[in-house]
């Protein structure tokens, strides 16, 4: 593993943010994490009571009350993460999930949350039934909370940032990225990356510390692929979210395609489960075209993946061969993409030493 180490030029980051996860991944030599996804940690038993009192708040004022009890437990998550990660990058990818997947299905626990708002259980039974979406992955997530519910992200940004400042105290500088999700036009990363701004501003003339952050964003639609070069100008790094990337270029749902998706394989229309290994000449051009674009607004942009394929040999050889800076996988993959990541540096200088006529240089 230190040969493939020694060779590789491709990060290997990892899709972790619970603490066991961060510890396996850091065992197996992560170099940083790749997604930490925020609507995890939403879910703990101190804090989803709060959550739906939040989701369900019918004014901004009554949002915000629920948003201030959240606040110091999202500060401590981040504050554990930074302080086990240490000056290693932390990919932050603000909340993704659409609202009405925290909201509670039983009787008793909309009761709880009516009498944690102080509100009848009828309001809360209509607000489930109002916020319900019946395609959700295409629905009201992602930056459209940001968006519609900016004291959402604003509570999260201020968690980021006052983490950060407590745990710079301790003598350890944090390398922070903030990913907006779901970015499918210009004006939206234009918004949420002021309202990120403005936040860390406040922060930092606050407490009188320079804050080491990066905003950029995770290209998951075809259009923002395409528009890739417009999003570049705002977004300092962008990270190539494959699973939806995927879900969207062929119109399939990675949950129910796979009752029809062997047969496509055994007759030959798939090369293979496109959720397994990246689709190259679909998925993969659009990719080619977005950092194509992306490079030519931002040169040096900072372009990584944080989709199951990071953890695929196959797809991770297309993203060497691409120049990318990192591909994040699980934890427990992190040994087969260091592994393939050191191959794909071997196999591309031998293609290039047969199509030359040169001597292989590693």
């Amino acid at each position: 593993m230190e040969w493939a180490d020694d060779i590789k030029k491709l990060k290997i980051r990892t899709n972790a943010e619970t603490k066991n996860d961060i510890m396996a991944a850091l065992n197996f030599n992560a170099e940083g994490i790749g997604l930490c996804r925020t609507e995890h940690m939403f879910f703990e038993s101190d804090r989803i009571v709060h959550v739906r009192d939040m989701i369900i708040a019918q004014t901004i004022e009554s949002r915000e009350s629920a948003l201030k009890k959240i606040l110091p437990m999202q500060r401590s998550d981040f504050k554990g993460i930074f302080e086990l990660m240490r000056e290693m990058p932390v990919n932050i990818r603000l909340l993704d999930m659409p609202l009405h997947e925290f909201l509670p299905n039983k009787e008793e626990e909309m009761r709880e949350v009516a009498e944690a708002a102080g509100i009848e259980i009828n309001l809360v039974k209509h607000r489930c039934k109002q916020l319900h979406e019946v395609n959700p992955m295409l629905g009201h997530r992602g930056s459209r909370i940001g968006i519609t519910y900016p004291e959402i992200y604003k509570m999260q940004a201020t968690a980021i940032f006052e983490a950060m400042v407590e745990v710079k105290k301790s003598g350890i500088k944090p390398s922070v990225e903030i990913m907006v999700p779901l970015i499918a036009t210009e004006k939206e990363m234009i918004i949420l990356k002021e309202l990120i701004e403005n936040v860390a501003k406040e922060i930092s003339e606050q407490h009188g510390e320079k804050l080491d952050y990066q905003i950029g964003t995770m290209i998951e639609l075809p259009r923002s692929a395409l528009i890739s070069h417009k999003i570049a100008e705002h977004a300092e790094y962008m990270s190539y979210g494959t699973n939806d990337l995927s879900q969207t270029t062929f119109g399939l749902s990675r949950d129910d395609s796979s009752t029809f998706i062997p047969e496509y394989v055994e007759k030959g229309i798939f090369l293979g489960d496109p959720f397994v290994s990246l689709d190259q000449e679909g998925v993969g051009e659009l990719i080619k075209i977005s950092a194509l674009r992306a490079r030519q607004t931002r040169k040096n942009i900072k372009l990584g993946i944080c989709g199951e394929h990071g953890g695929d040999p196959a797809s991770i050889r297309f993203f060497n061969d691409l120049g990318f800076d990192y591909v994040s996988c699980s934890p427990y993959r992190i040994p087969i993409a260091r592994l393939a990541a050191a191959q794909s540096v071997i196999e591309s200088a031998i293609s290039e030493s047969i199509s030359s006529g040169k001597k292989i240089s590693i």
